[in-house]
């Protein structure tokens, strides 16, 4: 389902919260360092440039993902793999994770298990956009559920699948972690050709448009696509040559706490 040449449309504007986010985590020689749902690696690659002396690791559920990254040559073990199924190694001092819980049912779960596993004085670093009451998406819901594919991607619709900066804050600091969280709107300004199709339309089929291309026949998908090509031409509209793509993420760095000493054994 996954195309890492349309989701690198837009490589810069997507790159940038990775590096906001890696940028709040201070650790100086971390032992080992997983990027969970890494895509096509080259973000995970600067993982190890800056901290060389550790084991880097990428995970992502995309073979065609992997593949990509893999070619890069980069000091890194690429993998395929569900993180649901994750659990961190002994020496793993940092766990990034950019753009992919909001795909994970459970994922609040998730990290409350990796808090509690990951060895004392740990980073837990993610990014999930939070975006999903703008207009972008209100367009992709209206749509989806006002044609003749309305069944077919009911199981493609989500609600809003993550919590705000307070509620993750919360989470993790009643697993005993210290939080760093906040939120930030971005401002994208997208060139907008006139012969090239809309630039939020692009951008969606990298990300939320997925699911539903998959779901949908070529007919059907070119129907649909039109149709939503419609709603953001006219939420989005373009000017001098750029359309304004406002879009707000949510960021949360975490470092676990110490854990409680284990009682002295009595002597006999």
């Amino acid at each position: 389902m996954w195309d890492p040449a349309t989701y690198l449309r837009y490589r810069d504007e997507r790159g940038r919260p990775f590096h906001d986010l890696l940028a709040r985590v201070p650790a100086e020689r971390p032992r080992a360092v997983v990027d969970l749902g890494c895509g096509p690696g080259t973000l995970t690659a600067g993982l190890a440039a800056r901290w060389p002396h550790a084991r880097v690791a990428g995970l992502d559920a995309s073979a065609d993902m992997i593949d990509r990254a893999v070619a890069l040559a980069a000091p890194v073990d690429f993998a395929v793999g569900d993180v649901r199924d994750w659990r961190p190694a002994p020496d793993v001092d940092v766990v990034v994770s950019n753009a992919l819980l909001q795909w994970v049912p459970g994922h609040r779960e998730l990290l409350t298990r990796w808090a509690a596993e990951l060895p004392a004085g740990a980073w837990l670093a993610f990014a999930v956009p939070g975006n999903f009451a703008a207009p972008s998406h209100r367009a992709l819901h209206a749509v989806a559920r006002g044609g003749p594919w309305a069944a077919a991607l009911a199981p493609a619709l989500r609600d809003d699948p993550v919590d705000d900066a307070v509620g993750y804050a919360t989470l993790l600091t009643r697993a005993g972690c210290a939080v760093d969280a906040w939120e930030t709107t971005y401002v994208h300004l997208l060139p907008a050709p006139a012969d090239a199709d809309h630039p939020v339309l692009t951008w969606m089929e990298g990300t939320a448009l997925r699911p539903v291309r998959a779901a949908l026949d070529d007919a059907r998908w070119a129907d649909f696509r039109a149709q939503l090509a419609a709603r953001l031409a006219a939420a989005y509209p373009v000017r001098q040559g750029r359309v304004c793509f406002p879009f707000r993420r949510v960021f949360v760095v975490a470092r676990t706490g110490a854990r409680p000493p284990h009682p002295p054994e009595e002597s006999p």
